[in-house]
């Protein structure tokens, strides 16, 4: 069994509430599940109105499978879900 972790830094452009950014996220963390099949929540800066670090997890019996289900899904973010600039992400296997 492998264990894939990617923690991902976001920044959220022109946010100026901590209900904003909520609505941002929201839907962010529902697109991931759904795509991708992956648990994904809010981890960090819950506080902090531009930025926001998200976890994103998954497990099967390949670790090659693993990394590249989490590197698609940091690649989505970036080309795909514009609302966010990705500022710095880490994949780490078990």
């Amino acid at each position: 069994m492998v264990i894939g972790a990617c923690t991902i830094e976001l920044y959220l452009h022109g946010t100026v509430s901590l209900k904003e950014k909520r609505r941002q996220l929201k839907p962010l963390l529902a697109q991931l599940r759904r795509r991708f099949e992956v648990a994904a929540a809010e981890v960090d800066y819950q506080d902090t109105w531009q930025s926001a670090k998200i976890a994103i997890v998954t497990v099967a019996n390949d670790s090659a499978h693993v990394y590249r289900v989490l590197e698609h899904a940091v690649h989505w973010i970036e080309n795909e879900y514009l609302a966010v600039q990705l500022v710095d992400w880490a994949i780490e296997l078990r």
